[in-house]
């Protein structure tokens, strides 16, 4: 049974094309998915993101368990609302989900988890906490609207309470706010920069509809996926999995290694992935011929081996086919993909395509 936000009203009213996504019903564009990724990377977009799950943790011992969870370390941490993108991983380094954690005192924090993900990650977050004296709290009363775009924060803050604006308004990069009822984190998931709202649910309707007067266009999972794939932004369930390390995903930046004595979940796999050498990387690819590049497809290194294609699309700001891959560790700047029985020539890039609006390829 398909669930639905306290905004699906807003999206049948504003003439969302409405898909399943991950059992929720969630718009996937509000007529052109092309227009809405260039309102994003032009102007300012809004999403939808109450889906996702936010956890407050909250106990003496809290960075303890963080830092035994996660493979990053929530340990540098030391400023109020200061965050951190982590992955959670299992005992043999595979990926259970990537998140964020903001530090909001030393003995609470608050995590941002996956929609998709949510039970499993809510179970191994209760069984890896029994010995901790944790109090888990899933804020399911809390909607969320991510505004993302040059111009998002400046026509955000035309629609948010004065005591939420003058809390906002000098968030740098990667921090929240909280403000009570409301909580304003300066993330996203687009390459842009913008806000990420989380908002009682009996105030999500009239916020979104403020917005949309300040000139912040709905857009869909349609869009969000374009602009996180230009951005080289991960997805779970297509660029990590369970079954893969952060080593070969294109995330070894995530894992703190030191201090030594850190004994995170999953270490111990890690180091000996890494002492008998990364097979895998993650890497960004550029289709110059004619073609779209889709996950699966496969990805043939001349001489040195095989890799396949985790994320594609056709990228609306290169007007190219991108893709994120994962490859063999030797491959260079160039490869193959096999399309339709075909193999047509690609090149291997650094894995982020676009940011704040300009094409880095």
């Amino acid at each position: 049974m398909s669930h639905k936000t306290v905004l699906y009203a807003k999206h049948v009213e504003y003439n969302g094309k409405i898909v399943d996504f991950a059992g929720w019903m969630m718009p996937v564009n509000y007529g052109s998915q092309v227009d809405e990724h260039h309102q994003v990377r032009n102007d300012a977009g809004m999403f939808d993101v109450s889906h996702m799950t936010i956890i407050d943790i909250v106990g003496e011992r809290v960075t303890e368990f963080l830092q035994y969870l996660l493979a990053n370390d929530v340990a540098r941490l030391t400023t109020p609302g200061k965050a951190l993108y982590s992955c959670m991983l299992n005992q043999n380094g595979g990926v259970i989900d990537d998140l964020i954690v903001y530090y909001m005192r030393d003995d609470w924090f608050r995590m941002v988890v996956n929609a998709a993900t949510r039970d499993k990650d809510l179970a191994w977050l209760q069984q890896q906490a029994e010995s901790f004296a944790l109090e888990l709290i899933e804020r399911a009363e809390t909607a969320m609207i991510a505004v993302q775009g040059p111009q998002a924060r400046k026509k955000a803050m035309q629609a948010l309470p004065v005591d939420v604006v003058e809390a906002a308004a000098e968030l740098e990069r990667f921090f929240g706010c909280d403000c009570g009822e409301w909580f304003v984190g300066r993330t996203g998931y687009t390459g842009e920069d913008g806000f990420e709202i989380m908002v009682p649910e009996s105030e999500a309707a009239a916020l979104w509809d403020r917005l949309s007067d300040a000139g912040v266009k709905p857009c869909g999972l349609g869009a969000r996926d374009t602009l996180r794939l230009e951005a080289g932004m991960n997805l779970y369930g297509s660029d990590m999995t369970e079954d893969t390390t952060p080593l070969v995903s294109g995330l070894g930046w995530t894992v703190a290694w030191e201090p030594v004595s850190r004994d995170f979940i999953g270490r111990r796999a890690l180091e000996a992935q890494r002492e008998a050498g990364v097979p895998q990387k993650l890497v960004g690819l550029i289709l110059d011929d004619r073609g779209v590049l889709r996950g699966h497809q496969k990805v043939v290194v001349e001489n040195v081996g095989e890799g396949e294609i985790t994320s594609g699309t056709f990228s609306p700001s290169l007007k190219k086919s991108i893709a994120l891959a994962r490859v063999p560790k030797a491959t260079g700047d160039s490869c193959q993909v096999e399309i339709r029985g075909k193999l047509l020539d690609a090149r291997v890039v650094r894995p982020v395509f676009v940011r704040d609006g300009k094409p880095v390829v």
